[in-house]
């Protein structure tokens, strides 16, 4: 009796535990449909810090939620979306950015990925030319003829 009674206690706590589960904040939206807009809009533009590769409208970390907050407020201010930005990059760099800007300082990463395809593509070629001259085909000497033809006669 009192081992089924503890059994249904202890379903019932897990039970309970996987709701819990399930459970969410609820998302803020404003009452000013162009703010929460411009929110979800900036959301998809914006890394996450933690994350890194998540923006921040996908990212559940709480410097995402600071920084979803800090845009809305921004946006109730009435600003606009490049001085949202310019603002959160003045303060966390470009990092911040998910799609950085072409620079300077980013050319790199913007055409090293083509850079890498080229030299692959280069270093691909030198190889089947060099491997063509390799298997050019030579006469065999009397010697390896004759070690060929024993070959072949030994295994028939």
């Amino acid at each position: 009796m009192k081992s089924l009674l503890f059994f249904r206690i202890i379903l019932a706590l897990f039970l309970m535990q996987s709701v819990m589960v399930f459970a969410q904040e609820a998302q803020s939206l404003q009452s000013n449909a162009a703010v929460e807009a411009q929110v979800q809009r900036l959301s998809k533009e914006l890394r996450c810090l933690v994350c890194q590769n998540q923006t921040i409208a996908d990212s559940h970390a709480g410097l995402a939620e600071d920084l979803k907050l800090e845009i809305r407020e921004m946006a109730t201010k009435g600003m606009t979306d490049q001085a949202i930005v310019d603002y959160l990059v003045a303060r966390y760099g470009d990092f911040v950015r998910y799609r950085p800007p072409l620079k300077l300082s980013t050319v790199l990463l913007w055409l090293g990925p083509f850079a890498l395809l080229l030299a692959g593509g280069i270093g691909l070629f030198l190889m089947l030319r060099r491997r063509q001259k390799i298997m050019v085909d030579t006469p065999l000497s009397a010697d390896e003829a004759r070690k060929v033809r024993e070959l072949l006669n030994k295994e028939s």
